[in-house]
C-alpha cells in the first residue's frame, strides 16, 4: 500500500474512532516497551497537518523516525515537542506504519502543554506528553504515519 493511501487509511480510521472515549485513556497498557521523543511542526484551521522526525528508543538502542499526519480538530500552529512511553512493541518492525492519533492541547507564544494517545493496528500504542510554542488549540483525530529513516 502507498504512503498516501496509508495515511488516508489512517485519517479515515482515525475519524471514525474519534468518538471513542475509552481509547482516549487506555486503562490496560502493559508493562512499557520502549520510549519516544519526537519535534514536528502544527498546522491546524478545522483540518490539520504535522510533520517531523524524533528518536524511538527500544530495548537500549536509539532508532531515528519520521512522522507526518493529517486529520480534524483545531486552529492555529505550533511547534510540538513530546515525549513519552510506548507499549507493546515487540518487534522493531512493528513501530513503523499508520497510527491513529488522538490529541488535546493548546499553544500561547512560548507556553503550551498538551497530550496524545497512538495507536496501530500492530497492538502498539504510545502515550505522549508535549509542549507546543505557537498559536494554537487542538483537540480531535488524526491518522499519523510513522517511518525509519
Amino acid at each position: 500500500m502507498s504512503a498516501s493511501k496509508s495515511l488516508f487509511a489512517a485519517t479515515a480510521l482515525a475519524l471514525t474512532l474519534a468518538a471513542a472515549p475509552a481509547l482516549a485513556q487506555p486503562r490496560t497498557l502493559g508493562p512499557q516497551t520502549g520510549s519516544v521523543r519526537i519535534e514536528q511542526i502544527s498546522v491546524a484551521f478545522i483540518a490539520s497537518g504535522e510533520l517531523g522526525g524524533g528518536t524511538l528508543t527500544w530495548r537500549g538502542r536509539s532508532y531515528p523516525i519520521t512522522v507526518g499526519g493529517l486529520g480534524i480538530g483545531g486552529i492555529g500552529a505550533s511547534r510540538v515537542l513530546a515525549s513519552g512511553r510506548v507499549y507493546g512493541l515487540t518487534n522493531r518492525a512493528d513501530f513503523a506504519g499508520a497510527y491513529v492519533q488522538l490529541k488535546e492541547g493548546w499553544a500561547v507564544g512560548r507556553a503550551g502543554q498538551g497530550r496524545l494517545w497512538l495507536k496501530n493496528d500492530k497492538g502498539v500504542t504510545i502515550s505522549l506528553d508535549t509542549r507546543r510554542q505557537g498559536l494554537q488549540a487542538t483537540i480531535g483525530a488524526d491518522g499519523v504515519l510513522i517511518g525509519f529513516k
